[in-house]
């Protein structure tokens, strides 16, 4: 009877030690992606120094914005840290639709990407900030560059980032002409030279960020986003084309090749468990943009300030 006690006692203890090891993160590196903004930068690296105090290792892959999906469908890619609903829903729920890839849910930063234009600007085309100033020649005329003239000039952000702008100007027939920036770094930098000479600008400005903090400005108010907005023509003032609607806006949300949960479940719950806000990230975005900081040590700072939070989300 002790026997088989003592051999029902190690079997039990044997198959747990077995159930534990299983739990174990693979030793493989977790791939997380980085694109082109500063604020991402920030989110992903401090999502990867979190998994590394955590014993995991990480590598951080560029990859595009839109084109990662690929990537993480197929395991190439494992994590990306931020999916805007403005302008990464449609790519999320298709990748997640295959079951390939999972929303691991909110950042708990809410966006904003629209239009916007300083507050100087408002008195060159009165009727702002509503959309139907736009359509008028002399406020087209006033946001104009020799480039674009007579047509206005709206400038983009880098192509990667989509957005539907082209498609917008198209629809809402706006005397417009879309110009990309090349990197985010050059759109904020324009809107600082343009905001100092009072010069005309309309652009792309984007939430949580420092730029609608520190200048004073408005974002376009077009027909409120609905999702048949971007799928039916009737939807709308022109009943024969898409996209005559203001971007979505909500949540930025995390996002992970499937097969994230099984290979390394620590890290799967600290990177469910992540959360920052508008304002933290407005800060931190501003101390590398505005005040020379560097990703890595801005991102280190916070770490130092908030080891009880990001301990909590690895357990520790």
């Amino acid at each position: 009877m002790m026997r088989r006690a003592l051999a029902a006692t190690a079997l039990s203890s044997s198959l747990a030690l077995g159930a534990a090891a299983t739990a174990q993160d693979s030793p493989d590196p977790i791939k997380l992606t980085l694109h082109d903004w500063t604020g991402q930068l920030i989110t992903t690296t401090i999502m990867g120094e979190v998994l590394k105090q955590a014993g995991n290792n990480v590598d951080y892959v560029q990859a595009d914005y839109l084109a990662q999906f690929a990537g993480l469908k197929t395991g190439d890619l494992d994590v990306a840290m931020e999916i805007w609903e403005t302008t990464g829903r449609e790519a999320m729920d298709e990748a997640t639709a295959t079951g390939q890839v999972e929303n691991l849910g909110e950042t708990g930063m809410q966006a904003i990407e629209e239009w916007w234009y300083p507050a100087y600007m408002a008195d060159l085309c009165p009727g702002l900030p509503a959309w139907e100033a736009l359509l008028e020649d002399a406020c087209a005329e006033a946001f104009s560059t020799p480039e674009t003239a007579p047509d206005g000039r709206y400038l983009g952000g880098p192509v990667t980032w989509g957005g539907f702008d082209e498609e917008r100007i198209e629809a809402l027939d706006l005397p417009f002409q879309v110009i990309h920036a090349g990197t985010d770094a050059a759109l904020f930098a324009e809107l600082e030279s343009a905001y100092q000479r009072k010069a005309p600008i309309l652009l792309w400005i984007y939430a949580p960020h420092w730029a609608p903090i520190k200048y004073a400005g408005e974002w376009v108010a077009f027909p409120p986003y609905e999702p048949a907005c971007y799928a039916d023509p009737a939807w709308g003032v022109n009943p024969d084309m898409t996209h005559d609607c203001g971007k979505p806006r909500g949540p930025i949300w995390k996002v992970a090749w499937s097969g994230v949960k099984e290979k390394w479940p620590g890290a799967y719950e600290a990177i469910k468990a992540f959360d920052v806000s508008n304002e933290e990230m407005g800060q931190m975005i501003a101390k590398v943009d505005l005040e020379g900081g560097t990703v890595e040590g801005v991102v280190a700072e916070w770490m130092d300030a908030n080891k009880d939070r990001w301990s909590g989300w690895i357990g520790k």
